[in-house]
């Protein structure tokens, strides 16, 4: 107890300061000791603090609104305007009817991608009124907005470009990619151009590797990219038009870039190549 107190003293600094050559002079190694147990509490006080800061960079990267906590904002509150059209309340029951009779919670995630898709975006109040739609606590329907990353819960522009800069489009060079969005549109990764029409993140691996590297527009891939691709797709987007999604480079999905090396003919069909006797 007396070297507890005595560490407690010393780490909150309220020791006096003439006691502290008796100490020394006494006990040189316990104050050896209690340094170096102060130094070890300060490090692994910064490594905390500094993976709470990653992550929530890495969260803010992923699109995902930053942390996983909410502030009302006045454009995010619980009194936001929201409510599900016609249409798609229609929709809703034909989701719904697909689940077991007792279960519409399954159905949460379809339904706040409807939400989504509606406001283009996700503020408390649609979150809200998801969860009164399928009957549920509102903190489920929270849980599933702050896992996954597609839910946005921050207003973007009318064209969400999500770059991948994951280690194989890093190596076909989507830094590239990345500057010509950039340089083309004014803005920097995480903002908003002043019309509204394009958001820029940055995010991890799309599953499109072998079309590196490429980008996330919306719903749509645009996939082997060069600085003037990214470019072209903007001026497209800019004019009304939607590019057509896929790979930019005359390569049909993702069969090899120098073309096909296996399966050049067409099939021979049933049979082809069986034994004669089986």
């Amino acid at each position: 107890m007396l070297r507890l107190t005595l560490f407690t003293e010393i780490a909150l600094d309220r020791l006096p300061a003439s006691t502290v050559p008796f100490f020394i002079s006494l006990k040189p190694n316990l104050v050896f000791l209690l340094s170096c147990i102060s130094l070890l509490l300060v490090f692994f006080s910064w490594l905390q603090a500094r993976q709470v800061r990653t992550l929530h960079r890495s969260a803010a990267r992923a699109g995902a609104g930053g942390i996983f906590v909410h502030r009302d904002t006045p454009d995010n509150n619980p009194d936001t305007p929201f409510e599900f059209t016609e249409e798609n309340k229609k929709r809703i029951e034909a989701i719904i009817s697909m689940y077991p009779i007792g279960h519409k919670q399954a159905a949460t995630i379809p339904v706040l991608d409807l939400a989504q898709r509606q406001h283009g975006w996700l503020p408390i109040s649609a979150m809200n009124k998801v969860a009164e739609v399928l009957e549920v606590a509102p903190m489920r329907v929270y849980e599933v907005a702050t896992f996954y990353t597609m839910f946005l819960r921050q207003p973007v522009g009318k064209f969400f470009i999500q770059i991948c800069t994951t280690t194989p489009c890093m190596l076909c060079n989507s830094d590239s990619i990345l500057e010509a969005i950039q340089n083309k549109l004014g803005i920097k990764v995480g903002e908003t151009t002043p019309d509204k029409m394009f958001t820029l993140i940055e995010v991890e691996c799309l599953g499109a590797c072998v079309n590196a590297p490429m980008v996330q527009i919306n719903d749509n891939y645009y996939e082997d990219l060069t600085p003037k691709d990214i470019e072209d797709i903007i001026d497209e987007l800019k004019a009304g038009r939607v590019p057509l999604p896929g790979p930019r480079g005359g390569r049909f999905s993702c069969e090899p870039a120098g073309g096909l090396t296996s399966l050049t003919e067409p099939p021979k069909g049933p049979g082809f190549g069986v034994r004669a006797d089986l």
